[in-house]
Formats: structure tokens, C-alpha cells, sequence
């Protein structure tokens, strides 16, 4: 009996970080087209000033289409794990398990929190797709606007061009800006949710050295250790983010 529970528990587990590593996948490839998305719209704006007979290779539609795509595939995982993780959460509250077994408590609380980060990741991710989507549909009709103006016209007019010029600079700069802040705001996140991790990891280790005094000097030298990469980690952090801000203003 207590083999056949821990075949169902390990079954679960084999389940969760299968589904984790395709969502991970996933929003790594859900963030590229939101990225690629800001690129290309501002290709295709440019290459409508001189060509009209020049057309993207995969111009905004088809990405709207592989953006509808891709959000129902990672819901539908997000939805398998949830119902994964709620399994696994029955089966450490069944009669059957010891209720004080905090290696299995431990275990579900990891899927849980890498559950929430990609649930979090996804939402993220989506918002800022549809905010540069507005907003370069915005753009476009103000270009339409202007190429408008022009061409009915009938004149080269130099203002109008250095005009478009200097917009398109402006949209360069302000999407730099926006995408320094969105790491800025990423790497902040990161470091929160290990602090959260590394938090609740401290207070086990130290509920065990409590419990076992004799690894109490190992925890020690190992909290000095983690002390020591989370300052490396945070002067890195920081000296990357003040590159990025640097580079941003100049």
C-alpha cells in the first residue's frame, strides 16, 4: 500500500515538472514574440516611407494569430498543472500520509511558488503585448495620417520628413527606456521572490539545527556563503542596471 502511494506521489511529481518544463518553454517563446512584435511593427513603419511594394515576412496579423495561439496554449497548461498541483495537494492531506511530513510539504510548496511565478510571468507578458499592440495600432494611424497630409499634397515637403524622422527617434528612445525599466522591474521581482524562497529555506535550516546541533556549524558556514552570493548577485544587479539607465540617457 504505502509503495503503490509512493508511486502515485512520484507519478505527480514526474507529471508537474514535465508540464513546468513546457510552460517554461512556452513563455520564453510567448516573450520573444511580444518583443519581436515592437521590433518589426516599427521595421514595417519605416519601410512604408520608401517602398509600399516591399511587405514584412511576418507582418502584424499573423503575429496577433500566434499570440491568440500561444495564450490559449500556456492557459491550458497553466490549467493541467493547477489541477497536478491540487492532486498532489489531496494526496499530503489523505489519511493514508503522515500529516507532519515536511519533505512532502516542502515539495508541493516549490510547485506551487514556480506555479504562481509562471502564472505571474504569463499575465505580465500579455498585458505588455497588448499595450504595444495599442499603441503601435495608435502610431500607425497617426503615420497614416501624415503620409496622408502628404501625399495629397503633392509636395516634398522637408519639414514633414525631418518631422517623421525625429518621431522615429523618439519611439526608439522610448522604447529603450521601457525596455531598461521592464528588466529593472523583472530583476526586482527575481530578487523578491528568492528573498520570499531563501526566507522560508532559513527558517527550516534552522528549525533542523535546532532539532540536530551537531550540523549547526555546517548551516552557519553555509549562511555565510549565501550572504556572500547575494551581495556579488546584487552589486552585478545593480551595476548592470546602472549601465543600462547610462546607455538609456546618452
Amino acid at each position: 500500500m504505502a509503495a503503490g502511494s509512493s508511486n502515485y506521489w512520484e507519478d505527480l511529481r514526474k507529471q508537474a515538472r514535465q508540464l513546468e518544463n513546457e510552460l517554461d518553454l512556452k513563455l520564453v517563446s510567448f516573450s520573444k514574440l511580444c518583443t519581436s512584435y515592437s521590433h518589426s511593427s516599427g521595421r514595417d513603419g519605416r519601410r512604408d516611407r520608401y517602398s509600399s511594394d516591399t511587405t514584412p515576412l511576418l507582418n502584424g496579423s499573423s503575429q496577433d494569430r500566434m499570440f491568440e495561439t500561444m495564450a490559449i496554449e500556456i492557459e491550458q497548461l497553466l490549467a493541467r498543472l493547477t489541477g497536478v498541483n491540487d492532486k498532489m495537494a489531496e494526496y499530503t492531506n489523505s489519511a493514508g500520509v503522515p500529516s507532519l511530513n515536511a519533505a512532502l510539504m516542502h515539495t508541493l510548496q516549490r510547485h506551487r511558488d514556480i506555479l504562481q511565478d509562471y502564472t505571474h510571468e504569463f499575465h505580465k507578458t500579455k498585458a505588455n503585448f497588448m499595450a504595444i499592440r495599442e499603441r503601435e495600432n495608435l502610431m500607425g494611424s497617426v503615420r497614416k495620417d501624415i503620409e496622408s497630409y502628404k501625399s495629397g499634397s503633392g509636395v516634398n515637403n522637408r519639414r514633414t520628413e525631418l518631422f517623421l524622422k525625429e518621431h522615429d527617434h523618439l519611439r526608439n528612445s522610448d522604447r529603450l527606456i521601457e525596455e531598461t525599466i521592464s528588466i529593472a522591474m523583472a530583476t526586482k521581482e527575481n530578487m523578491t521572490s528568492q528573498r520570499g524562497m531563501l526566507k522560508s529555506i532559513h527558517s527550516k535550516m534552522n528549525t533542523l539545527a535546532n532539532r540536530f546541533p551537531a550540523v549547526n556549524s555546517l548551516i552557519q558556514r553555509i549562511n555565510l556563503r549565501k550572504r556572500r552570493d547575494s551581495l556579488i548577485l546584487g552589486g552585478v544587479i545593480g551595476i548592470c542596471t546602472i549601465l543600462l539607465l547610462l546607455y538609456a540617457f546618452h
